[in-house]
């Protein structure tokens, strides 16, 4: 049996003390329906929480089609281990430091929801009262796993897994847990400053976007960008199948965010698949624009920005303004991407930070200025209806969540880079993430060749 190393066992142990621990959780009975839920507000978020879950394999293969095809498969695998280590933490701890009782309008109490303790109790939580308690944190959990997900586009082609797998969790603890809390607690500094985000524009994708710039600028740039060596996309079929499920699970991630069937739900369903169809023609129109060919990566591209500038405003905007929230992303998100292709020298893979956290914040900033009462008597009105002061703090809670999230990411890929080695060797590199970290190669287009009587399997390129 070959030697492990002693920071080998570690994950095991961590995972196999959590199982012992757990054991001896006093249960409780479930939740009983008395009456106080809204059958046709349970069915719909089940749909929801199960449509975002969709979207972390949706990105897989959006992020896994994108990169060199040595290393798809370990572009896939980090944003599905997502979804294991992060369904475990919920239950742990997660949970409790989002939404537990609050310290100081920062954090949750990790003691009060401590290995889900009262979460069924049947006591639903204060805004989302017509759905079980258990219901909504698991439909929060879904938003809990795809966030470290999007990372993965920045940094992809030369992190170690075990590496990431630290991030994942130091991230969830201590960026996404104050900024879920701040945002979307009653209690929240964020929430009682009057700042609004429907559904993760500051607290999903400007802290994911942060973080990946972050840890490009620690993980400094791979040899293929030194070189300015074009790669070719591993497969761009997968990209659009990503693109599709994204969408699809979208309408989850927004409308769901409403907490019950209702008119508001469906506002926010509207407003985001208008938003997605704008942007993604806006992207590839304003492609055109500039001399290029419309492209299937560039449209899918687009799509995706749109859905991510229309997260925090879906309950908030009206649909005819969701055009112009997404063709505006999309021309901000691309005008992005290509000042930093041409005057920097970061080396942000897939463009996280230009797609995903310049359209939070542009996301956040539209929701200022396109914000209405007469959609959502809750939110507030925006610039465009008169209201100066709203705009402004929407940029003040948007300031918050940059400088927050990007800091505290940058310590943790430097404290991760100090415990363990960061980022592959520039050997592992050469040959590719999947077979160095995962001993698994990822084959497109295989052909069966005949080789003296025998059959084997090369790439289809390789034969030509």
């Amino acid at each position: 049996m070959k030697k492990v190393a002693p920071k080998q066992i570690l994950p095991f142990l961590f995972l196999a003390a959590i199982a012992v621990i757990a054991c001896f959780i006093k249960p409780i009975a479930d939740f009983a329906d008395t009456g106080k839920y809204n059958s046709a507000d349970v069915a719909w978020i089940i749909v929801a929480t199960a449509l975002v879950f969709l979207m972390t394999p949706g990105l897989a293969f959006f992020y896994g089609g994108m990169v060199h095809r040595k290393n798809v498969l370990s572009t896939m695998i980090k944003s599905m281990v997502a979804a294991g280590i992060i369904s475990i933490l919920w239950i742990v701890v997660g949970y409790s430091l989002c939404f537990g009782e609050d310290i100081g309008g920062f954090i949750g109490n990790p003691m009060t929801h401590l290995f889900y303790k009262g979460v069924n109790s049947g006591t639903p939580w204060v805004l989302a009262p017509t759905i079980p308690k258990t219901l909504f944190s698991l439909f929060q959990l879904m938003f809990a796993i795809i966030t470290p997900a999007l990372v993965v586009g920045a940094v992809a082609e030369r992190i170690r897994f075990t590496s990431f797998v630290v991030f994942i969790v130091l991230f969830s603890v201590l960026v996404y847990a104050p900024l879920a809390h701040w945002s979307w607690h009653p209690d929240g500094f964020l929430a009682k400053m009057g700042a609004l985000d429907f559904a993760g524009g500051t607290v999903v994708h400007i802290s994911a976007g942060c973080a990946a710039l972050a840890g490009v600028l620690v993980l400094k740039r791979r040899k293929v960008h030194i070189d300015q060596k074009e790669i070719p996309p591993a497969n761009i079929p997968y990209v659009l199948i990503g693109t599709g499920l994204l969408w699809f699970g979208w309408f989850g991630f927004n409308a769901g965010s409403a907490g019950a069937a209702s008119a508001l739900s469906v506002s926010a369903f509207a407003t985001t698949n208008t938003a997605a169809a704008a942007a993604g023609l806006s992207w590839m129109f304003f492609d055109v624009l500039r001399g290029k060919k419309p492209s299937v990566m560039g449209f899918c591209i687009g799509a995706v920005v749109g859905l991510v500038a229309i997260t925090p405003a879906a309950g908030f905007v009206a649909i005819p303004q969701s055009i112009f929230v997404g063709v505006f992303a999309a021309i901000v998100s691309n005008l992005a991407v290509y000042i930093k292709q041409r005057s920097t020298k970061l080396d942000d893979t897939l463009d996280v930070f230009p797609c995903h956290g310049i359209g939070g914040m542009v996301g956040m900033l539209m929701t200022g200025v396109f914000a209405t009462k007469a959609v959502n008597a809750a939110g507030n009105d925006g610039l465009f209806y008169g209201n100066a002061a709203f705009f402004l703090t929407q940029v003040k809670a948007m300031a918050i969540a940059v400088g927050y999230s990007f800091g505290v990411s940058y310590l943790i890929f430097k404290f991760i880079n100090y415990v363990l080695p960061l980022r592959v060797t520039s050997e592992e590199e050469e040959i590719g993430l999947d077979a160095t970290q995962h001993n698994e190669k990822y084959l497109q287009g295989t052909l069966l060749i005949h080789n003296n009587g025998k059959l084997e399997e090369k790439l289809a390129d390789e034969t030509k």
